[in-house]
């Protein structure tokens, strides 16, 4: 197993931390878990095409179910 030794500043540590207590671990399990994320190709393709299918049929999507955002009286400007 490999070491990586990273400085963040007491702002970034206390925004890790506090996600870190959200779902219940370490500082130091969360933030292998972040890496190992950003390092999984995978990941990183499902989430691509997750966003590819989204800029591809979101008129459509709003056009059969409507906008959440202009439900909730957001957006009505750009509309």
């Amino acid at each position: 197993m490999k070491q990586i030794n990273v400085r963040v500043d007491e702002e970034a540590y206390a925004a890790i931390e506090s996600r870190a207590q959200t779902v219940g671990m370490s500082v130091s399990d969360y933030a292998r878990q972040i890496v190992a994320d950003e390092g999984n190709d995978l990941r990183h393709r499902f989430l691509a095409a997750g966003a590819h299918f989204s800029d591809a049929w979101a008129d459509a999507f709003a056009d059969e179910f409507g906008s959440p955002r202009h439900e909730r009286g957001e957006g009505a400007a750009a509309a």
